[in-house]
C-alpha cells in the first residue's frame, strides 16, 4: 500500500526519466574516467537519477508522507516553455540571451517570485555559465548570437 503518494509518483517519475536517458545514452561512446565519451556523462547522471528514484519510490510504501492535492499546471507551463525558447533562442540570441530568457520565465512560474531576486538569480546564473561551459570548458557556443552581432 502507498503510503506517501507525492513520494510515489515523485520517484516514478525520477525513475523513469532516468531510465529513458540511460537507454537513449547508451548507444554513445562511453569513454573511461579520464578520457569520457559523449555517454559518460549522461550515463553516470542517469544512473543517479534512476537510483534516487527507486529510493523514493521504495520510501513512499514505507514512510507516511503527503497526498497529493493538485496539480500545479501554471508551473509546469513555464518551466516547459522557457526550456523549450531557451533551445530557440540559443543559436541565435547566444548563451547570454536564451539564459537569461529561461532564468527569467521560470522563476516566474515560483509564487515566491520577485523581479529582484530572479534579476539577480538570472545574472548570476549567466556569469556561472558563460565561465563554466563557454570559457573553461570551450564549448562552441555563442555569447551573443547572430541576432546581437556575435
Amino acid at each position: 500500500m502507498i503510503r506517501a503518494p507525492k513520494d510515489f509518483w515523485s520517484g516514478l517519475m525520477f525513475l523513469a526519466v532516468g531510465v529513458a536517458a540511460f537507454v537513449i545514452a547508451r548507444g554513445y561512446p562511453m569513454g573511461t574516467a579520464t578520457r569520457m565519451g559523449p555517454a559518460y556523462f549522461p550515463i553516470v547522471l542517469s544512473a543517479l537519477l534512476a537510483l534516487i528514484g527507486l529510493v523514493v519510490l521504495v520510501r513512499s510504501f514505507i514512510v507516511p508522507g503527503e497526498r497529493i492535492v493538485g496539480f500545479a499546471w501554471r508551473p509546469l507551463a513555464y518551466v516547459t516553455v522557457s526550456t523549450l525558447l531557451f533551445g530557440a533562442l540559443v543559436r541565435g540570441g547566444g548563451l547570454v540571451v536564451s539564459l537569461l530568457v529561461l532564468t527569467l520565465l521560470s522563476a516566474w512560474a515560483s509564487r515566491h517570485f520577485t523581479w529582484r531576486a530572479a534579476i539577480a538569480l538570472a545574472i548570476g546564473l549567466t556569469i556561472f555559465s558563460v565561465a563554466v561551459f563557454l570559457k573553461a570548458l570551450g564549448l562552441p557556443m555563442p555569447v551573443l548570437g547572430s541576432w546581437l552581432g556575435g
